[in-house]
Order: C-alpha cells, then structure tokens, then sequence
C-alpha cells in the first residue's frame, strides 16, 4: 500500500492518506467502486510460478488449457468454476513448493508441476520439404502447437506450453513424452507468506484461505486483521475451520465438503466477494460442485450453537443447500462494536464507504485541493452525494447530510470528517402475532 490507511485513536500519523473509524452509535463523486474480485493463493499442477496472475470468467472460460493447463470442464478446475460462479475476478498466486518443470530431448515444459507429463513432442518431416520438419506438440491428445517446416531447433519458437531446447538436433519421432515434472511438496508458511506479501498491492474483496495447516491458517487471520485495522485494507477472508477469530474481516466455514475439507471456500470466496453492497447471501442456494458435508450442522440447536459462535453455515432447505446466515467471526460485542458488525452485509457497506471515500480523496484531493474552508466544502459534497448513492440503492438509509462534519484537524494539512450511517440489513427473522377473532 502507497498510503496511509486504518483506524486512529489520536491525529498522529505519518504518511499522508484516509484514516477511517467505525464505531457504533449510542442505542436505549458518486462512484461506487465494483466488487467480485477474489485473491487465491492455491496449489496448481500448471501455471506461473512466483508471480500474482489475474483471471476473468471469460479467461476461465475461453483460455483455461492455457493457464490452467486443463480443458473448462475437467474436475481439476471445480474448485476454480466454483469461484467464478459469482466472482467475476480472481487475483492467483501458485503456491507450489519444490515444483519441477517436466522436459524431453527437445524442450522444457513451460511452467513447473505435473500437467507438464501430459506433453509429447511429434516431429515428422515436411511433405513439401523433406529435408525440414513439422514439429507438433500435444498435450494429451490436444494439438496445441504446431510449427511447419522447421530446418533446426533455433528455429523452433517458444509457445505457451514449451520452451524449446535451442541446441537439439530434430529427428522424426511418433511422440516423445515429457517427464520429470512434479507439483513438489506439501507448501509449508514460506510460498503462502510470499502470496500474501504479493497481494498488498492489490486490491479485491476477498482472501481465500485453502489449507488445513492450523499455523498456516493462524497466518491468514493475522494477516487479515493487520491488513484492515493497521493498513486499511478493507476485504475479508474466507477459510474453514479458523477457529475463534472474533472479527469482523474473519469468515469461517463450519461445514467441509466430503472431497476436500476446505472445499466450500472456493465457492464461499466467490460469493462473499461478487455479492452487491445492497444484497446478503443469507438463504443463498449453494450450487457449487463439491459436495457440502452437515456433520454438527443438521439439528435446530446445533445450528443456533453455530450461529453464536460467529460460523458460516450451510444447511439443507428441502431439497436446497443454503447459507444459513450471512455472518462472520466477531462475536465479542461492545457499545463501540455491537452485534451489527457480525453481519456480513453491514460491513460490505462499510468497506465500500472507506473504499470510495479513500478513492476520492486520494484521486481528487490528496495534494491538490488547498485545506480551506472552500475545499472542504468541496470534500463535503462528494461525500454527501456518495452516502445519497447508497441510499438510493437501498444500501443505507435515515441519511441525513447534517450528520457529516468536514473540519480541519490538527494541522494545516489534515481533514477530518464525522458522520453517521445506518447499513441497512437483508430481512433474515419474521415475527407474528395473528389474533384470531
């Protein structure tokens, strides 16, 4: 992060930027920015290595043998398509740790992991030019490259599956395979500590955590809680099995799918991340493709035990898998923080306020605009039509401009703004009384 950001207790910073306090009330340029973007750190059998790599619903769809190194559709990708089934972006970082490249005579696999033995390299002389040849490379029985009447293996160029073997000398062969490649071992703190340093300068909705290694988890959570309290980051993680994190930015999946523990958290990132600022995912329908397992999670009082300890449950409805409620971890209320802040809804908006706000005034205000009174004015407006936004589409409301005070702070440079807002909440509780004549 290039700026400042975070909660303040006294005017004190450093480093110019947005510094943004939520609290709860006492109780007896209107740009919303978009949101459905994931950031998953996971093993991958192809694809690069030591870099962040971004990926659309159209990329998954359309490139997917390429990135992946697998067709759409294949079993590999169902925790990936389960992403995409409400994200419409994920930021990838390949956490494979002591991954090797597969290679044959005539070239080395383009990236590092087991999808590299699928390859095989044919090479058949040229019908119209015996003395040059055709080399094709296939993976499995794909034909993903060709190059014709090629004279020497300089000749040959790199492709998105092989980097050729510039000093090999062509010969005609039916198919030589490619070995050696390997997915290494199980990653241990150091690949996932990089994918987190990577994602800092990136920003998106949702951290996915896709491990069953307790340390490794517990590492996600303080990442997560530094990121949004010290350098106001605003996103959430998803992971399973967290355990008690008690905060607001902590979503933990109670339930594991049959195939893989964590398997829920790849359709759980996605749906937490491409929900709009207006909506909850309470009562959502899952319709992920692993398969959701109940244990502690199918009688009445299990699922109020649950919901008190701050999980993300999922529950059969009939015939229908649905979120039981649209919840995170935090559970330790105060007058400061109440029971608001554990819905997931509620803090979607929130984060969207300290988004856009620290948009705005980074882009239009920072260095530019002079700290008067004319200027802050101006900061007053755009703030005012943002809130009016919000609650236009039903986000918040009660909003009333007078709550928002725009002031000078503490020195010449600094602004500071109160203000009030009230998240408005899906409906998820319907009490009745009907008196009977």
């Amino acid at each position: 992060m290039a700026l400042g950001g975070g909660f303040f207790i006294t005017q004190n910073k450093v480093l110019p930027g947005t510094y943004h306090n939520f609290i709860s009330a006492a109780r007896a340029f209107v740009n919303l920015s978009d949101r459905g973007y994931v950031a998953l750190p996971t093993e991958l059998d192809w694809g690069p290595d030591g870099e962040v790599f971004t990926v659309t619903a159209e990329d998954l769809q359309k490139n997917s043998l390429k990135i992946f190194g697998y067709d759409y559709a294949h079993e590999k990708l169902k925790g990936i398509r389960d992403v995409f089934k409400n994200a419409h972006t994920a930021y990838i970082y390949k956490i494979n740790e002591g991954a090797v490249a597969a290679q044959n005579t005539y070239g080395t696999a383009k990236y590092k992991g087991v999808r590299g033995n699928e390859l095989k390299t044919v090479i058949r002389a040229n019908v119209d030019e015996p003395a040059k040849f055709d080399v094709l490379t296939y993976l499995d029985t794909t034909l993903v490259d060709e190059q014709i009447a090629v004279a020497e293996a300089k000749d040959l160029v790199d492709n998105d599956f092989v980097v050729w073997n510039k000093e090999a000398a062509l010969s005609e062969t039916a198919g030589t395979p490619f070995t050696g490649g390997s997915n290494g071992t199980t990653p241990t703190a150091t690949p996932h500590q990089n994918a987190l340093d990577e994602f800092e300068s990136y920003g998106f909705n949702v951290l996915a955590c896709l491990t069953n290694d307790e340390a490794i988890k517990a590492l996600y959570v303080a990442y997560t809680k530094r990121m949004r309290d010290e350098v106001g980051a605003k996103f959430q993680l998803v992971g399973h099995n967290l355990g008690a994190a008690d905060h607001e930015g902590v979503i933990d999946v109670h339930n594991k799918a049959t195939e893989l523990d964590y398997g829920l958290v790849f359709w759980v990132a996605g749906a937490q991340a491409g929900v709009a600022v207006n909506k909850s995912n309470t009562n959502k329908v899952y319709d992920g493709e692993y398969t959701v397992d109940f244990e502690g999670a199918k009688k009445q009082f299990e699922l109020a035990e649950l919901i008190k300890k701050g999980k993300y449950v999922f529950h059969r409805v009939g015939s229908d898998v649905r979120v039981l409620e649209d919840i995170n971890t935090f559970t330790s209320f105060t007058p400061e923080k109440n029971e608001d802040f554990s819905l997931n809804q509620v803090i979607r908006v929130l984060d969207q306020i300290a988004i856009d706000t620290a948009n705005l005034f980074n882009t239009r205000y920072l260095g530019q605009v002079p700290n008067d009174q004319s200027g802050r004015v101006s900061l007053w407006n755009d703030i005012v039509s943002h809130r009016r936004e919000l609650q236009s589409i039903r986000a918040i409301e009660n909003f009333n401009p007078d709550d928002v005070k725009v002031e000078q702070g503490n020195s010449k440079k600094a602004v500071v703004v109160n203000e009030a807002v009230e998240p408005t909440a899906a409906m998820s509780q319907l009490y009745i009384t009907t008196v009977v004549a």
